[in-house]
């Protein structure tokens, strides 16, 4: 496809009520629910138990033990990538709150284990780990709840700052994986040792129905649509075009392909099936606007899986996951935009900027490079049929605290007004990485645009 063909336009969709009510209910469901089990635990002589040592630690560790299994269940839900969540949140918002509730989670997992240990060593600190080996070995599922943890501590290790700098993407994504075993060994152990789980009727449905819908959701998302969307739409490599030093673009064929559903600047999780490491899969965003008969994207070489897109020959199959992603023209709230990229971050606003609707000089594009541009030769076109406004803004950072390359001697936030005067009167799309993201988003704030008309899609994982 190219900025000659005629792509779907998108104008506003106005979902913001929507979003809004979806986030407020999420928000309201989870507080619910560690609300009734904390009601729960004290009906049962919580509180009262309080009064003892040993009796106030294993008090405590069941407690936390059940607001850890309300955690990790929304963690779940979290990594389901369920459309509604998707849309409300964003993507860059999902990943914080999935880490923040991520860490509680298991924390508090930790802090059960040792404080219910120690309770049933009567308070004995030093016979602890005695009565650990003896709960694990002789309680039911509690060997299985051992397993699961050791895959929670897993995904906990590798979901450090320090850690995911040195692992590839697909080794993380993969060993993220963990997290739905170790949650579901505990599964076991919380129905046949926890008194809680199942010592009333309203209890046994709230937790069977907490299970079974965290586990629906999983599957259907997941696993069954990703499926089911690979065999309808048949895709495969059609050509694969050189765009720069270490970039390419695949252009994909298939069937069916106006059925997508998928919008200017979603991406995928893309696995290219006749190739080794097939089954970890990649997210990339559309570099062109869907025209319902071909996909696009554009894959920089960062020296894990990505690079093996150079490689890819025509003909090869390839399954999808998706499409994801809040960088989108659902989120528009503004006739006019704001599209600011650097490096490959531009892929998926190139795509908004030829799959948005705008008049002439409503839309203007900023797009940060190091060493050679991207779509170039696709922006000029662009300008020169639709209007759209380019700035290019090359050259490496000029500090850690700058998004901006080289640039007048002034602060971000000033340089910015000079180039797009109107700033707060636009929606403004980022993406890029997650220093450079967020030092841009700061400038936007300080020229007055609302957060709510930030729309950020990261490279962070």
């Amino acid at each position: 496809m190219t900025v000659l063909d005629t792509p779907r336009v998108a104008g506003r969709t106005h979902p913001a009520g929507t979003d809004a009510l979806v986030r407020a209910g999420s928000i309201a469901l989870l507080a619910g629910a560690l609300l009734l089990v904390t009601r729960w635990w004290a009906a049962d002589g919580g509180l009262s138990a309080l009064g003892g040592w040993a009796s106030a630690l294993t008090s405590v560790g069941q407690w936390s033990g059940l607001v850890a299994s309300v955690l990790l269940l929304a963690q779940v839900l979290l990594m389901a990538r369920h459309p509604l969540l998707e849309g409300a949140w964003g993507q860059d918002r999902l990943v914080a709150v999935h880490r923040v509730v991520g860490f509680s989670s298991f924390t508090l997992m930790l802090v059960h284990i040792v404080l219910v240990t120690w309770g049933y060593a009567a308070g004995q600190l030093l016979a602890s780990p005695a009565m650990l080996w003896q709960l694990v070995v002789e309680r039911p599922g509690m060997l299985l709840a051992a397993a699961g943890t050791v895959a929670l501590v897993m995904v906990v290790v590798t979901s450090v700052r320090a850690a995911r700098r040195r692992l590839r993407y697909e080794s993380w994504h993969l060993m993220h994986l963990y997290a739905y075993l170790g949650v579901g060994l505990a599964l076991p152990h919380q129905l046949w040792t926890g008194a809680s789980f199942v010592s009333s009727p309203a209890r046994t449905v709230f937790w069977w129905a907490a299970w079974g819908a965290t586990a629906a959701t999983v599957l259907v998302w997941r696993v069954v649509l990703p499926f089911l969307r690979t065999l309808r739409h048949e895709l495969v490599v059609h050509s694969v075009v050189r765009e720069g030093p270490g970039v390419v673009s695949v252009h994909l064929t298939g069937r069916d392909l106006h059925l997508l559903r998928v919008h200017p600047g979603q991406y995928f999780n893309w696995r290219f099936l006749d190739r080794p490491g097939w089954t970890r899969a990649n997210p990339y965003s559309l570099s062109a606007a869907p025209d319902g008969r071909s996909l696009r994207i554009t894959v920089r070489d960062a020296g894990d899986g990505s690079g093996a897109a150079a490689g890819l020959v025509p003909g090869s199959r390839v399954a999808v996951e998706g499409p994801y992603g809040r960088l989108s023209p659902r989120v528009r709230t503004r006739r006019k935009v704001a599209l600011i990229g650097a490096g490959v971050g531009v892929t998926p606003l190139r795509s908004l900027a030829e799959g948005l609707a705008y008049a002439p000089g409503d839309a203007v594009l900023l797009h940060r490079w190091t060493s050679e541009p991207l779509f170039a030769a696709e922006l000029d076109a662009l300008r020169a049929s639709r209007g759209l406004q380019v700035v290019d803004l090359p050259g490496p950072r000029r500090h850690r605290d700058s998004w901006l390359g080289h640039a007048p001697d002034a602060d971000d936030a000033t340089v910015l007004h000079g180039w797009v005067p109107d700033l707060a009167e636009r929606d403004v799309w980022i993406c890029g990485p997650d220093p450079w993201a967020d030092a841009l988003r700061r400038s936007c704030r300080a020229l007055g645009v609302p957060a709510r008309r930030i729309h950020v899609e990261s490279f962070g994982w």
